[in-house]
């Protein structure tokens, strides 16, 4: 009898990689005390000998059972894990849309074998006594295919929802506004809006305004409503937000008044025979247990707040924390109306995007949105409330010291455990891939290397002491590859930082797009790589939400931001600084809070009572970075010229004069099939709408753009868009 297992077998098992390569190329190990923690916060518990040999024989048990689903392409026969089936057993395979196929499963050695077939979609295998799901996923979809007719050439725009800026608005972005910026930059010849992940946030959390930590990514966020565009509304007499010209949102302000004139358009739309109401009620009906436990979410946390219970449900009275319980049961019904308004709300956010989608299309658009499917969701929200079962805990998804970041990160976000993924038959991420694709042509899905292995760190832990846990990646881009087939529509997967060898290879199979973006477009010696040389099947782009902008970085305003930063994480005592998964059981909800009040107060500033741009300092390290980024302009300079993209022969333009155009026309002309330029390029404003890191004053997800929508299109931006227009057109086409 085993008398002990080691802490890495037992990592192993639980799926846990305990050795891994870091971006410079050098290898890493684990160490035990890291393993030990995420291996007991996996369900595994490691302390002693016998707690270790009996999880080792459990995870033994639970590897070796049968999957609920298997997953394979059309076309080549299938490989069957060993537990479902020996060679030589019959099966029976009830195809989707009808019609059986019969045989024996082959034989392959450790593995059976089923034949080929050529029909995607979700089938039926029955072997023995079991049945199993069977999903082929089809050849690379086609709307993404860079052969096609209407490919070539295409470029669209990125926004971030929440800044969009439109006469009469309450103060922050809106779906309204989304549609306008959708018909606007078809007319335009855009092709793409690729928008900020539009996750279900916190009603009653005004100040937790992160998009990409949402209470559940599953439905959609109602502070973005237009309160002029519900039903209802007519009834309502609304005034217009004093806010709606500030520079920065005020969630605390901008969000409980949108609520009250929501409310009161719901009352009055309850109160009406409106025929929407059959609208209204199929709709929640479709929703189900899913929807109702989200609006239930919604008004419990709002009640809890107002009584003195906390915004995170892991604090809330024990009978609350589960959603299934009769207490819960009794709130619901308690509080009905409260509970219906909720899913009104979202009734409408869905009927919005759909109408901004609509709008995208009929201007003549061949893709429209495309949708943000952020990595995780908050662990003191929705999804984690109603699903914490099949939700990772103790931990927090992150990043590992990387060249992007050196001290790595954690996003203080969850996800599905692989084995919950695994006995659910991959449903919830089905149900997810469907509700992000509803309302758009494409996704983006934040972090895609998850797919493959997700960087997870223990609380109260630094990224450092994190390790990577393995992902089933075949059975998710073959179910992505399905969905995106189904709604004919494009996936792009957001690939940078660490990538595991043949990772990328393995998305383009399935026709997920990879993502290039000029400032990591560079080869080992820092020279910028000529746009001919980009990947092909990848989405061209010249910054991300979290990078600078081209004007920006030519003006170097990122280069004092990031010395702020650096010098708020050496007051703070903490080089990690925010990078420290916050430890169970604190609020996180005040951490968070906390988190953006630093920030509120900086805005109050005289440093942020105008364009969102570092005051000057002198420091001998600043001066360095600058000196640096001179000479990195001078690089890029050159790339422009011997691109075409800028007149020969002339002299790099100084630091305040960015050649936006050129640059953005740099990106264009890559072979990509689609460049999406941000707005804030195209506008080009210095400020990036977020800066990882610690908190030190920068206004992350609250900046505005300084004009409207009506007024975007200006001359200047005319011109820089002629100019990707010329680039695309002339780039070299992809084969």
């Amino acid at each position: 009898m085993t008398t002990d297992v080691s802490i890495a077998e037992l990592a192993r098992a639980a799926g846990l990689e305990t050795d891994w390569t870091d971006a410079g190329g050098v290898a890493r190990r684990v160490d035990d005390g890291a393993l030990g923690a995420l291996v007991d916060a996996l369900g595994w518990p490691c302390g002693t000998a016998t707690q270790r040999v009996a999880s080792a024989a459990a995870l033994a048990d639970a590897n070796a059972a049968p999957p609920r689903i298997v997953t394979g392409d059309a076309g080549p026969p299938l490989t069957l894990p060993a537990a479902i089936a020996p060679p030589g057993a019959r099966f029976r395979i009830t195809l989707e849309a009808g019609g059986h196929v019969d045989g024996r499963v082959g034989d392959a050695g450790e593995h059976g074998t089923l034949p080929p077939l050529a029909m995607p979609g979700y089938h039926a295998l029955d072997v023995g006594d079991r049945r199993i799901g069977l999903t082929i996923a089809p050849p690379r979809p086609q709307p993404f295919d860079p052969r096609t007719a209407d490919a070539g050439g295409r470029w669209g725009i990125a926004a971030q929802l929440y800044s969009l800026r439109r006469a009469g608005d309450d103060g922050a972005g809106d779906y309204t506004a989304l549609a306008r910026l959708a018909a606007q930059a078809a007319r335009h010849g855009a092709q793409a809006v690729a928008i900020s992940p539009t996750h279900a946030g916190f009603p009653a959390l005004p100040a937790h305004d992160s998009p990409y930590s949402p209470s559940s990514r599953r439905w959609h966020n109602v502070a973005y409503l237009d309160c002029d565009a519900v039903p209802g509304a007519a009834a309502v007499h609304r005034v217009p937000d004093a806010a709606a010209d500030a520079p920065l949102i005020d969630w605390p302000q901008v969000l409980p008044l949108k609520l009250r004139h929501l409310r009161a358009c719901f009352d009055a739309w309850r109160a009406s025979d409106d025929p929407s109401r059959g609208a209204f009620q199929r709709f929640r009906a479709a929703g189900g247990a899913a929807l109702d436990a989200h609006a239930r979410f919604d008004a419990l946390q709002a009640f809890c707040i107002e009584h003195g219970a906390g915004a995170d449900w892991r604090h809330w009275p024990a009978p609350w924390r589960q959603p299934g319980s009769a207490e819960v049961d009794a709130f619901a019904h308690a509080h009905a109306d409260t509970v219906a308004f909720h899913t009104f709300l979202q009734w409408c956010a869905s009927r919005a995007l759909g109408d901004a989608q609509h709008a995208a299309r009929g201007a003549g658009m061949a893709t429209g949105l495309i949708a943000d499917l952020a990595v995780g969701s908050d662990r003191a929200g929705s999804d984690a409330w109603a699903h914490g079962a099949t939700l990772l805990r103790g931990v927090s998804l992150g990043a590992p010291p990387d060249l992007f970041n050196a001290a790595g990160q954690a996003w203080g976000v969850t996800t599905w455990t692989p084995a919950a993924l695994r006995a659910e038959g991959f449903v919830p991420f089905v149900e997810l891939l469907r509700a992000a694709f509803a309302h758009a042509g494409g996704i983006r899905i934040d972090h895609v290397l998850g797919f493959a292995r997700m960087w997870i760190v223990p609380d109260g832990g630094s990224p450092r002491d994190g390790a990577y846990l393995r992902y089933p990646v075949d059975d998710l881009v073959r179910l992505v590859a399905l969905e995106a087939a189904r709604h004919r529509a494009l996936v792009i997967g957001e690939d940078l930082g660490t990538v595991p060898a043949g990772f990328r290879e393995r998305l383009g199979a399935q026709g997920i797009a990879g993502m290039r973006v000029l400032w990591f477009e560079r080869d080992a010696g820092g020279t910028f790589r000529p746009p001919a040389e980009w990947d092909r099947n990848a989405i061209a782009m010249s910054s991300t939400h979290d990078l600078p902008t081209v004007a920006g970085w030519w003006r170097g305003v990122d280069l004092a931001w990031r010395r702020i930063a650096a010098e708020a994480a050496e007051q703070s005592g903490d080089t990690d600084a925010r990078n420290v998964a916050p430890p169970a059981p604190p609020d996180e909800m005040n951490e968070y809070e906390q988190d953006n009040t630093v920030s509120r107060a900086a805005s109050a500033s005289p440093l942020k009572a105008g364009p969102v741009t570092p005051p000057p300092a002198v420091d001998p390290d600043l001066v360095a970075a600058h000196a640096a980024r001179a000479t990195e302009r001078a690089a890029l300079w050159h790339a422009l010229q011997h691109a075409g993209c800028a007149p020969a022969g002339t002299a790099t333009p100084p630091a305040n004069a960015p050649p936006v155009a050129a640059m953005l026309a740099y990106v264009a002309c890559s072979p990509s099939p689609l460049a999406i330029l941000p707005l804030e390029d195209l506008l080009a404003l210095d400020a990036q709408p977020n800066l990882p890191g610690p908190p030190c004053g920068h206004p992350n997800w609250r900046q505005r753009l300084p004009r409207t929508i009506d007024t975007l299109f200006d001359a200047d931006v005319r011109d820089r868009i002629a100019a990707v227009v010329r680039a695309r057109r002339s780039r070299e086409p992809a084969p």
